[in-house]
């Protein structure tokens, strides 16, 4: 810790992302004011939204805050970093300017193309030219990725292996987003996907331990694209030389690009990566923790978050080292059945969590308090996370803990942390 007295912070958001943020900062000596939060976060303010700054500069001033952490990506791309510019109020994050390699798509791909980071070839197209882009998902025999531009909360990409995959695709762009849009087709990359984060100051970064995500709703990789239905860390087959291979071809030409462009980025950074038989390609930005994979990089982070933070801020990035848990950490979604499509009911009592094993964490994604009971609200309700010396071990101990958490409708993808482990090219 930086200081001996507990530090007053509002972190913004009201995910299971952010329960597990403010259970960290709150492990490192924090006192933390959740802003909205949920029925499970502790020092949540539900009658504050993320984005309304007004109402959270008051919140800090009235409660001695001088430092906010941002935790979903609305906040940055909507000014948090820009609004608190001018004032004693520190906020960990890009500014807008920064948070537009996650807002926009296009200019995302643009600016990997600019600094010579790996990626996939693509092709921009705005709405009013479908035609084009359904005529080269054709070329492509469907073997395409189709990205909309702007924020979609983790479900603006439709990976397609199929010419009628990919017109179905389009087909959906077009129903969900009234009006103008563009939009990205993109080859489709083979090869496992890992998830990198680290956190930057622009200059240099410091990364946590890979993890992998599960997007797919169900088990073998099938069915709906999700924002996530759990996570491991860290990951086996993500060693010395394949990290190595990603900090040359991604992190830092990315570093480099921030560099040049003159951004003040002090926040985050997520490189959602495609580990090809070419190389590491990178398929995406995001300028924030992952969800679902800061639930388990954070219990596996045995640094202070706290401290990373302030030597970001403070310019002190350098002096810092990052240290891991040993083991593994295994996350899985309790999500509302129905999840992701856009309408399912809520409103279950939540059963169980006082039966878990106490060295289980169960972070909250979607609830709120009914009077005495804990009811759902959303798709992913909450996330179990459990520990092992070896990965097998932590798997085994999630599933049954998770089993013992009950709603009605309830469902958990059964094979997280269980895919085959790939052979990854050795000419990199």
């Amino acid at each position: 810790m930086t200081s001996s007295s507990p530090k007053p912070i509002v972190l913004l958001g009201g995910g299971a992302r952010e329960h597990a943020m403010a259970w960290k900062l709150t492990r490192d000596g924090a006192t933390v004011h959740v802003l909205p939060g949920n029925g499970g976060i502790p020092n949540s303010h539900p009658d504050i939204s993320a984005t309304d700054f007004p109402a959270i500069q008051q919140f800090c001033e009235t409660h001695g805050v001088k430092l906010i952490v941002v935790g979903p990506e609305a906040p940055l791309a909507a000014g948090a970093v820009d609004y608190f510019a001018g004032s004693d109020i520190r906020v960990f994050g890009p500014s807008r300017a920064g948070a537009v390699l996650e807002s926009s798509k296009v200019w995302s791909k643009d600016f990997m193309r600019r600094h010579g980071v790996a990626t996939a070839l693509s092709w921009q197209y705005r709405s009013d030219k479908l035609a084009d882009a359904r005529a080269k998902a054709t070329e492509l025999n469907g073997q395409v990725v189709v990205k909309y531009d702007g924020l979609a909360a983790g479900k603006g990409v439709y990976v397609c292996s199929s010419i009628e995959e990919a017109q179905a695709a389009l087909d959906d762009l077009q129903q969900q987003h009234t009006g103008w849009f563009s939009f990205l087709l993109e080859e489709k990359l083979i090869g496992p996907e890992i998830s990198i984060i680290g956190v930057t100051d622009g200059n240099r970064v410091r990364l946590l331990a890979p993890s992998q995500d599960h997007k797919q709703l169900l088990a073998g990789d099938q069915g709906p694209n999700t924002g996530g239905m759990g996570a491991y860390c860290p990951v086996p087959f993500c060693d010395d030389n394949v990290l190595a291979a990603i900090r040359t071809s991604i992190v830092d030409p990315t570093l480099r690009g921030l560099q040049n462009e003159q951004f003040n980025f002090k926040g985050f950074l997520y490189f959602g990566i495609m580990l090809t038989a070419q190389g590491p390609k990178l398929l995406e930005y995001n300028v924030r923790l992952g969800d679902p994979e800061a639930e388990v990089l954070l219990p596996a982070l045995e640094s202070s978050l706290l401290e990373l933070i302030e030597a970001t801020l403070d310019g002190k990035l350098q002096q810092t080292v990052v240290r891991q848990r040993r083991g593994y950490y295994v996350g899985v979604v309790l999500a509302s059945g129905g999840y992701p499509a856009a309408d399912f009911p809520t409103g279950f009592p939540i059963s169980g969590l006082d039966q878990l094993h106490p060295s289980v964490l169960a972070f909250h994604g979607a609830t709120r308090r009914q009077g005495e009971a804990l009811v759902t609200t959303g798709g992913r309700v909450m996330v179990v996370v459990g520990h092992g010396e070896e990965l097998e071990e932590a798997v085994h101990h999630v599933y049954r803990e998770a089993q013992r958490i009950s709603f009605q409708d309830v469902y958990i993808r059964t094979d997280i942390g269980q895919r085959p482990e790939p052979t990854l090219a050795s000419n990199w």
